[in-house]
Formats: C-alpha cells, sequence, structure tokens
C-alpha cells in the first residue's frame, strides 16, 4: 500500500497534502472504508513527511529520545528510562532512507562524503552516522522537544524538585541570582530551566539563546535565537558566541544560554559582569564539584587562562543547581555556591537532598544572606 501510494504521490506535481494523500490512498483501488482511509493517509504521511516506522514512538508524551541503533535495535528513553521496544525495519538501507530525508529536510545531506550530521526540524533534533563511521550500519538518534512546561508545583509533585529545595530555587529567580544548572545528559536541565524561567516577572524580557531550540517558558515575552550550520560550502554559520554578543543589543532583563559548550562561555561571564543579573544557563558536569573544571575547559576554548576565568566566574555567577538521574528518576540533588578559594574556583555546597530528606552545607548561611540581598559575590 504504501510503495503505491508514494509512487502516485511522487508522479504528481502537486504538494503533498492530506487531501492529495487521500486521493492516492483511493487511486489504488483498496476498498479501505473512512477509517481505514484516514489510519492510511496518517501512515503515509509519517512514512513520506515524517518519522515513518518512529512516528507512534513520538506521539508517546513520555518519550523524549528515540535511538536507532540498526534495523531490529531501537530504543527509547524518557520518563520510563531507556528501554528497548519492539519495533525493527526491514534493513539498514530502510534506516538509511529515513535518515537521510530527514537530514535533507534540515537543508543538509548525509552521503559518504559527510556520514555524521546533526540538523533540526520543527520539534525534533535529528543526529545520524553511516558505515564505515558507524560499526553497525545507519545510526539515527531522534531528541523530541515537547511543548509542554511543567510548573514548580508540579516537578515537586512528581519528585524531581523536593519541597524544600524548591523554596529557595523560586528565591534564586525572584533575587535575580545568576545561576547555572549542572549535570549529566539526561538529567532534566532544559525542562528544569524552562521551568525557572516561567517564574520570571511577567514585566521582564527574556533573550534565549540556544544551539537547537528546546526552552519554552510560561512567560509572556521571550524571544528565541538559534544558532545556525554552514551550509555545504562551510559558510553561513553563526554560532553561540555570536548570538550572545547579539543578544545583549536586545534589551534583555534576563539573558539565558541553553547549554554553555564553547567559547560563548565568556560572552556569558562578560554580561553577567557588566550589569545582566538574573542571567542563567545550563552546563554538562557529572556532579556539582566539577561544574569549575568544565567552566575553566570551556573557557579555554575561548582563549582564557584558569585564572582569568576563575576571577570572572566567581564574580559573575551566584548559584549552581545541579541535578542526578537514578534509578528513582530525575531530580535536584543540590544547590551550591560559586566562588574563589586560594585563588581557585570552587563550589560549596548549601542544600543537599539525599531522597527523603534535606541536608544543610558549608554555604548554606551565606546562600540566605545572598537570597536576602545581603551577601556579597
Amino acid at each position: 500500500m504504501v510503495d503505491l501510494v508514494r509512487r502516485s504521490v511522487v508522479a504528481g506535481s502537486a504538494p503533498v497534502t492530506g487531501a492529495g494523500l487521500a486521493e492516492a490512498v483511493r487511486s489504488t483501488g483498496r476498498l479501505l472504508g473512512s477509517e481505514g482511509t484516514l489510519t492510511a493517509v496518517d501512515g503515509i504521511r509519517a512514512e513520506l513527511q515524517g518519522l515513518g516506522p518512529l512516528h507512534r514512538l513520538a506521539q508517546d508524551d513520555s518519550v523524549t529520545d528515540i535511538l536507532v541503533n540498526g534495523p531490529g535495535d531501537v530504543w527509547v528513553d524518557g520518563a520510563g528510562g531507556l528501554r528497548r521496544v519492539p519495533l525493527a525495519f526491514a534493513g539498514d538501507d530502510d534506516v538509511r532512507a529515513l535518515a537521510s530525508r530527514l537530514v535533507a529536510a534540515g537543508g543538509r545531506r548525509l552521503d559518504d562524503a559527510n556520514p555524521c550530521v546533526d540538523v533540526r526540524l520543527r520539534g525534533f533534533r535529528i543526529h545520524a552516522v553511516l558505515p564505515p563511521v558507524s560499526t553497525a550500519g545507519t545510526l539515527l538518534s531522534i531528541r523530541i522537544r515537547r511543548e509542554r512546561v511543567f510548573t514548580l508545583t508540579e516537578l515537586c509533585a512528581s519528585g524531581a524538585v523536593p519541597a524544600d529545595l524548591a523554596a529557595i530555587l523560586a528565591q534564586v529567580v525572584r533575587r535575580r541570582l545568576n545561576f547555572l544548572i549542572s549535570g549529566a545528559t539526561g538529567t532534566g536541565k532544559t525542562t528544569l530551566l524552562s521551568t525557572l524561567l516561567g517564574l520570571s516577572s511577567p514585566a521582564e524580557r527574556l533573550v534565549l539563546v540556544e544551539d537547537a531550540a528546546e526552552l519554552n517558558p510560561l512567560h509572556p515575552h521571550t524571544v528565541g535565537l538559534q544558532s545556525r550550520h554552514g551550509n555545504v560550502e562551510g559558510a553561513g554559520a553563526v554560532d553561540l558566541a555570536e548570538l550572545v554578543r547579539q543578544a545583549l543589543r536586545m534589551r534583555p532583563d534576563r539573558l539565558i544560554v541553553g547549554e554553555c559548550r564553547g567559547a560563548e562561555v565568556r560572552e556569558l561571564l562578560a554580561a553577567m559582569n557588566t550589569g545582566h543579573d538574573g542571567a542563567g544557563g545550563t552546563v554538562h558536569a557529572n556532579s556539582a564539584a566539577s561544574v569549575p573544571a568544565r567552566l575553566t575547559a570551556l573557557g579555554a576554548l575561548a582563549g582564557m587562562t584558569p585564572q582569568a576565568l576563575a576571577v570572572q566566574a566567581s564574580s559573575a555567577l551566584d548559584v549552581v543547581i545541579h541535578l542526578v538521574r537514578g534509578a528513582e528518576g530525575r531530580r535536584v540533588e543540590r544547590i551550591a555556591l560559586i566562588g574563589l578559594s586560594g585563588g581557585r574556583l570552587v563550589v560549596r555546597p548549601a542544600l543537599t537532598s539525599s531522597g527523603s530528606a534535606c541536608t544543610r552545607g558549608e554555604a548554606w548561611t551565606a546562600l540566605t544572606a545572598r537570597l536576602a540581598g545581603e551577601g556579597p559575590r
């Protein structure tokens, strides 16, 4: 059926529309009835324009990632954790065809000359790898952007944010402290950042700078900037560092970098040190204590010495919010202060959650003073 309709659609010159697909289905001569025709149209649209066989997986609101490791090796990640699903492609050629179509829809090319490609589509971030770079056939990774944004109350109810930490996080936003949300991949950094940004005053203008647009805070005044890859000739690229510089000319009340992963950390810290308070972002780190090392590595990409990075970061940043992911799910593990000690950048714990209880750390008094507007950075 799909092959018959595909040939019918490809043979026509009109754009692929629902009505056109329905007519193509009817032209095959199959008697499906109204409901059968609608079902066939949905499946064929997914095959021609969407995620093909992966479409039904993306319809599950709990799924955040779809991972294809081979024709018969498909996994999903999300609220239920990483799990294998009973779905299979006919062969690697089908996986490659789907990957090539998705990459082409993003304006790039996936072939032997470009075996590793990352593109952004509406609602999805696609990454594909071809053999022989991949040793197990075509690899396809799909990150799904969900439109729904959780409130802080909902995150508390789910166990992602302990109630004691939630009150502190709300004050961090209200007091316009500069913060970084740290954690490993898949710990919910972007989810928490969107939630916290939604607590900002409606009178504030939020300018969001991202590599791939994922933030969608419940806020009436947000402006988003997204980086752009170069074209086939390598021209036209716009990186995050340039976008941060552009954002500073857009009168932001809050400047947000979705993920600090390179030289843009220099621009963000410089902005925080020149009166742009209430700023924030996320950073990959294994623990709150390893954030200084991560920032130092990013600063090196921008040509900053460890000493210069330490001075800039200690005066710019207030709070580190660290997330972890375990058997019980994603949750905020620690709120900490960042500062200098012996000329080195360090993170000192203020409040740590062990799941059922919260423990105050050495920086608790300093954090409460800062939230009250009394403590220095």
